[in-house]
């Protein structure tokens, strides 16, 4: 089916990508709700994480069935949530197209024919992949329609920020963001989390429990601006060291460990208006995902989600 220049509804999308496979090829492993997860989509989703996160490779079979299999849950309860709102939400060809491209920009894709002959080299059907974007996007649409009139962002202190001259820092960073339903579940997910980072690497953690975005590539955040960070944050990262990590931050629905990787000192030359935009967008982001989290923990506690 070619995609044409026209806003397609999320109906539309969730039937065009469902699997083609027959059920002699396939089994059903999970059912939420009523969306089913089955053995091909465990198979391709252990392949696009190996795609994206070469740790990933190297961890074990039983952890990475795992953390395929959360992450294709997450997937499945947002679609039920969208689907609630399928008459306000809509993506067209184009956004879709210019998202997978800069998604998959580290792999030399330009293009949506670059796209789909690089998964083919993978044995991946691209639109299992589609179907992933196109969810995720959907989702951020929803959030921000839901929750943008809540974001506080401080105009005047980012300015103060930025118009102070000399060397600024910035961090290599990577983030492990865990979950927290209950404050007296806090010490126990602290606890888990610090002895699965005697045993694993950072990486490996953030692909087993973190819930950000950014868990399906070890937690990556890559190179962060300090003017970018709020203050609390900028605290922490004062007193660690490269290679080190942050005590737990507590934030909205949860607690945050930075990891730094390196740290540079640069001199900024800067375009005032076009830093203050890049720093509210940054901070709208960061504030928006807290309360994807806070949301989807919300949504989850009302489906029910079954091993078959």
């Amino acid at each position: 089916m070619k995609l044409n220049r026209v806003f397609i509804s999320i109906l539309i999308y969730f039937t065009f990508f469902t699997s083609g496979s027959t059920a002699n090829e396939n089994r059903i492993l999970i059912k939420v709700n009523n969306e089913i997860i089955t053995s091909i989509d465990i198979l391709n989703e252990i392949k696009y994480f190996s795609i994206i996160n070469n740790q990933f490779k190297e961890t074990k079979k039983k952890t990475q069935i795992q953390i395929v299999k959360n992450s294709l849950i997450k997937e499945k309860i947002k679609k039920i949530e969208l689907l609630k709102f399928s008459k306000n939400l809509e993506i067209n060809d184009k956004l879709l197209e210019n998202i997978i491209i800069k998604y998959f920009s580290n792999f030399n894709i330009g293009s949506i024919s670059d796209f789909e002959y690089f998964l083919e080299q993978k044995n991946i059907n691209s639109n299992f992949i589609k179907k992933k974007i196109t969810i995720e996007t959907l989702w951020n649409q929803l959030i921000y329609k839901k929750f943008y009139k809540n974001v506080k962002i401080d105009k005047d202190e980012i300015k103060k920020d930025i118009s102070r001259k000399g060397k600024q820092k910035e961090y290599l960073l990577s983030e492990l963001l865990i979950n927290v339903e209950n404050n007296n579940d806090f010490k126990e997910k602290v606890d888990l989390i610090k002895n699965t980072l005697k045993n694993k690497s950072f990486s490996e953690t953030a692909l087993i429990h973190s819930i950000s975005e950014t868990a399906a590539r070890g937690g990556e955040l890559g190179w962060v601006n300090e003017n970018a960070l709020n203050n609390k944050i900028k605290d922490e990262l004062k007193d660690v060291n490269i290679g080190m990590i942050t005590k737990p931050i507590v934030v909205p629905g949860g607690f945050l460990i930075l990891k730094i990787k390196d740290i540079n000192e640069v001199e900024k030359k800067i375009n005032i208006d076009n830093e203050i935009k890049f720093i509210i967008d940054k901070k709208t982001n960061e504030q928006l995902n807290r309360f994807s989290i806070i949301y989807f923990n919300k949504v989850k506690k009302n489906i029910l989600i079954n091993d078959i």
